[in-house]
């Protein structure tokens, strides 16, 4: 079971995504970044959330543990921005909140450039992705983080964000769980996944014990507005079953098809082009003042 938390001190909001989480401290002396239930994404984000990344955790891969958090607006009574209070006033209570991973590093393109992994490791989690719809980890957005990023500790790929998930659960149709999704530009797409393998190591472990064990860790209330069903344990069963047969028809919708690292780059040159062409001309003279990115220059040193 997830453990439960109460935050005692609000250090920011992140704004990255569309949700705005927040970085909380909490009573057990972690600290967590929460997605709040008053977001407009709504429960369902946070439903996806649990259900995939606890299903990650359980197939062996990379996730920052779940818990939890209470959380009582007033501890955030700082914060500047009305958007941002308003969020935290109607989020009141029972949110999610993700462990967070001091100093890590979004898989970039410009980092993936250095960045070995195995394709084994990415067969695993495009997998995962393809089994769980999740249309929300690609090249420009990879909700992948690269960590430790200091020490003797090697980097790792952690996985995070799947509020994206699970897109079926949206309208509930439930007669296409062999449904194939585009998933050639998948962030891991350049280092040759290994689906087969992954489908053949992954799959029997995917059982109906497993996903109602999953399925059991997401609060009544997250469920309680999906009008379609009479009963939290309904909504449950809904996606045990959904996911289960989908798991079955993996030869459906197992993706294999992925561009290689050079048309990747083919394809960004020729999208830079269509932006430039596009322009005005007084914006064409601009510099680019950014210059090498810096990642590139300074992943080196971890990668041995």
């Amino acid at each position: 079971m997830m453990r439960a938390v109460t935050a005692t001190r609000y250090v920011e909001p992140l704004r990255s995504g569309g949700s705005v989480p927040g970085v909380v401290e909490a009573d057990d002396l972690g600290t967590y970044v929460v997605k709040f239930t008053g977001s407009a994404q709504g429960h369902k984000a946070l439903v996806a959330e649990v259900i995939v990344g606890e299903l990650a955790r359980a197939l062996g891969l990379r996730f920052p543990e779940l818990v939890l958090v209470r959380f009582d607006p007033a501890i955030a009574a700082g914060e500047p921005h009305q958007e941002v209070r308003d969020l935290h006033s109607a989020s009141a209570g029972v949110n999610l909140g993700m462990d967070y991973l001091p100093g890590a590093r979004d898989l970039t393109p410009d980092i993936a450039k250095v960045f070995p992994v195995d394709p084994l490791e990415a067969g695993r989690i495009v997998w995962l992705d393809a089994l769980t719809a999740n249309v929300d980890r690609t090249v420009h957005s990879s909700n992948l983080m690269v960590w430790p990023t200091s020490g003797t500790v090697p980097p790792r790929l952690w996985l995070i964000d799947h509020g994206a998930a699970l897109v079926f659960h949206h309208r509930w149709d439930t007669t296409t769980p062999g449904r194939k999704y585009d998933f050639r530009h998948h962030a891991l797409g350049q280092y040759g996944p290994d689906v087969r393998a992954a489908d053949a190591e992954l799959a029997p472990r995917v059982t109906r014990e497993l996903l109602r064990a999953i399925a059991a860790e997401v609060p009544d209330a997250w469920l309680a507005e999906d009008a379609g069903f009479a009963t939290a344990d309904d909504v449950r069963d809904a996606y045990v079953d959904y996911l289960l047969a989908r798991v079955r028809l993996s030869p459906q919708w197992l993706p294999t098809d992925f561009p290689s690292g050079a048309e990747l780059a083919a394809e960004e040159a020729a999208r830079a082009a269509r932006t430039q062409a596009a322009r005005p001309d007084w914006l064409k003279r601009v510099p680019d003042l950014h210059g090498k990115p810096a990642a590139e220059q300074d992943w080196s040193a971890h990668l041995g």
